[in-house]
């Protein structure tokens, strides 16, 4: 075959995003041009003419190795008698919906924000690799969520691009027709027409909705343009498409969910429209019809936070609902009632999660902690209930492990754990062959990936100051200062002010202590975005910007413009603690900390998340004892010392305890400890097992066959 016919099957499959021999064929080709594009295979290969990419190819004696990586994807995408298979049959005719907001696949797709985005990549990434039938719903954002930019005072600038669809690996779906497939929605104002586009990921298919449409009103087609953008008449909207729209396109693509899996409360509105198609197709009344959607339904939060969730006025209820509301023969208060916890209250506004979790059949929270704190927050939906007896349980969030493992991690792993070691990722003992890993081995693979991070960091650090017409100071004394030699502390995530950022900021005498150390010094590297609305956030990130250029910290304390996923590879692969801050109990969960997990990166955390079930004493660092004092300042202030004292008294001692060799020993075991007790756990096949067993198998009826979680075998 054509080896430029090759390298376009293989960029159309989002396979390649968790493959890193594929990725490296493509990176070999031009590193360069690789890097310029995003590492976006499929733009990458317009910009090569054929006989250029078969000149470079020969040259290079790629062909065998191409071959090698299509015939791999075609047994991946055609493996028999994969764990869904055995286990989800009869999923396979009317497969698992999984309705979000945002999906984090790869850097080159920016329809995602932050961790709920991530985590519904890795949720289809995994359904993938176990064989689960699963299709992802979601919304193509044109001009994706926004690119970050630090003016020469350090305050946040955001812009948009706009997506050159044929630099995406999407197709336009095509009706029977022959013409591009269309699907509507109504709204008092009219109707919106949403195209239809489906991504491959693996073995598992993404349909993305798009309202960029000829025929549509000028801001309808704008619907869809950016994440998480306009006022609440736009974010509306936006969910009925997902909602609505997301129903009707699965149904013109003759795909009929047995599961509707709502990836938080925005998709919430499928169920009314679930509720719509039982009653057209089958003539049975609206109580009937609701009752057959709800037994169909899986509804996961996450947000523990009350401002987090989306309400509406009535108003904005009324013009973005009243057709189908009209088809469903409700009126406005009957409808609302839904979306309301006190259904009387004609003064409530509507719930998106309220909707959510009287529509489901099964709720979760995505820790422990986090199922606690939403059985708390949702009780008063069941009056004279105690809280122990609300029905909402958890589920504690995972992470796709091969697409956030380090090519030296993962070599590791396949020679001590065996070639079948990401099968078996949830078997306890696959992991107890971390012990025989020579502690030098382990110690030498961490320090290539920390060096490459260092290498990394020092040319953002030259490009972000080139871009602000900067002296060159910062360029240069991050080059001389930042050493993969020194502890190195990462924190990356979205800067709501609840993550407390700046935490490990508090004390500036306390941190210079601990950067300038002669013998023991600490280097910290922050990255991540305020949302374009949330100044608080914004006054985070220009504080450690301003700290960064303070001549105590300059080099030493760095800040990365631009977080994304390739930003956050970077970092949680190659620093040597992972920091985590928030706010006990408004951590969710927190994945950030699992995928450094398997990189042999020490999690150092408030004990909030899925870090309170995860720490045992020797696998990590604590930050407190996982109290809550009363007042917000006083927690924080705790907090902060308690964090200090981890630093100096537990953290940088170990770090620094060397044998005659230079290993640190004790380090090495306390990492060990981590991916022996953790890994396990915490990885997204568990994650989808769970969901299988608790909630899609029950919810189309059948009772959870009789397997092991743990180790995916049968017990019988």
């Amino acid at each position: 075959m054509d080896i430029a016919v090759e390298l376009r099957e293989l960029a159309r499959n989002l396979w390649w995003t968790w493959q890193p021999n594929v990725l490296a064929l493509f990176r070999d080709l031009d590193p360069s041009a690789w890097r310029e594009v995003n590492h976006n295979p499929v733009a990458f290969l317009s910009r090569f003419p054929p006989e250029r990419l078969k000149e470079r190819a020969s040259e290079l004696a790629l062909e065998a190795r191409v071959s090698y990586a299509v015939h791999r994807l075609h047994d991946y995408v055609q493996r028999a008698q994969s764990w869904g298979d055995v286990y989800t049959g009869p999923l396979r005719a009317n497969p698992v919906a999984y309705f979000s907001a945002e999906f984090g696949l790869h850097e080159s797709i920016p329809i995602y924000s932050g961790g709920l985005g991530i985590l519904a990549g890795d949720h289809l990434k995994s359904a993938s690799d176990l064989g689960i039938p699963l299709v992802g719903v979601g919304l193509f954002y044109a001009q994706g969520y926004f690119n970050q930019r630090l003016d020469a005072a350090g305050w946040q600038q955001e812009s948009y691009f706009e997506a050159e669809i044929e630099d995406l690996p999407l197709e336009r779906v095509v009706g029977t027709d022959g013409r591009p497939m269309r699907v509507e929605v109504q709204t008092q104002g009219g109707r919106i027409w949403i195209a239809v586009w489906r991504a491959l990921v693996g073995r598992s298919t993404l349909v993305l909705l798009d309202s960029d449409v000829e025929g549509n009103a000028d801001a309808d087609r704008e619907l869809t343009g950016r994440l998480y953008g306009g006022d609440a008449g736009v974010r509306i909207r936006q969910e009925l498409i997902l909602g609505v729209g997301g129903l009707r396109a699965l149904s013109a693509l003759g795909l009929r969910p047995g599961v509707l899996h709502l990836n938080e409360g925005h998709s919430a509105f499928v169920v009314l429209e679930m509720a719509r198609q039982e009653m057209a197709s089958d003539g049975v009344d609206f109580q009937e019809a609701m009752s057959r959607a709800r037994a169909r339904t899986v509804f996961t939060t996450h947000t523990p936070v009350a401002a987090g969730h989306d309400r509406f006025q009535k108003e904005l209820i009324e013009f973005a609902l009243k057709p189908l509301r009209e088809e469903l023969r409700l009126s406005l208060n009957e409808l609302m009632a839904f979306g309301r916890v006190n259904p009387r209250d004609e003064n409530e506004t509507f719930c998106m999660t309220v909707l959510g979790i009287k529509a489901a059949r099964k709720v979760n929270g995505v820790s422990s902690v986090h199922g606690e704190v939403t059985r708390r927050m949702w009780q008063v939906l069941w009056p004279g209930q105690s809280e122990v007896g609300v029905p909402i349980g958890h589920i504690t969030n995972g992470v796709h492990v091969s697409s956030w493992l380090a090519p030296p991690m993962y070599d590791l792993y396949r020679s001590y754990l065996g070639p079948e070691w990401e099968r078996r990722m949830c078997v306890p003992e696959t992991w107890a062959a971390i012990n025989a890993v020579e502690d030098g081995e382990l110690w030498e693979a961490h320090q290539i990936i920390k060096a490459r991070l260092v290498s990394y960091v020092q040319r953002q650090v030259c490009t972000q100051e080139a871009w602000r017409g900067g002296t060159g100071e910062a360029c240069a004394l991050t080059e001389k200062r930042l050493d993969p030699t020194i502890l190195t502390i990462g924190f990356g995530r979205r800067f709501a002010t609840y993550k407390r950022a700046a935490l490990i900021l508090s004390d500036e005498k306390r941190l210079e202590r601990l950067l300038s150390d002669q013998q023991r010094p600490v280097q910290v590297i922050f990255a991540g975005k305020a949302h374009p609305s949330d100044d608080p956030g914004k006054q985070v990130v220009q504080r450690i910007f301003e700290m960064s250029r303070d001549p105590r910290f300059l080099g030493r304390l760095v800040f990365i413009e631009g977080y994304d996923i390739n930003v956050a590879r970077h970092l949680i692969q190659g620093v040597d603690v992972w920091l985590n801050t928030p706010r006990r109990p408004l951590e969710a969960s927190g994945t950030s900390g699992m995928k450094a997990l398997f990189n042999g990166v020490l999690n150092l955390s408030i004990l909030d998340g899925w870090w309170a079930e995860a720490y045992d004493g020797s696998n990590g660092f604590a930050v407190g004892s996982g109290g809550q004092h009363v007042n917000e300042r006083g927690q924080d202030a705790r907090d902060a010392e308690a964090l200090y004292s981890v630093l100096e008294n537990e953290v940088v001692p170990l770090y620094y305890e060397r044998d005659g060799r230079g290993v640190p020993r004790g380090w090495i075991a306390r990492i060990k400890s981590a991916i022996r007790s953790l890994a396990w756990r915490f990885n997204a096949n568990r994650m989808l097992m769970q969901y299988a067993g608790e909630c899609y198998l029950p919810v189309v009826g059948v009772a959870p066959p009789a397997w092991d979680e743990r180790t995916a075998t049968r017990r019988d």
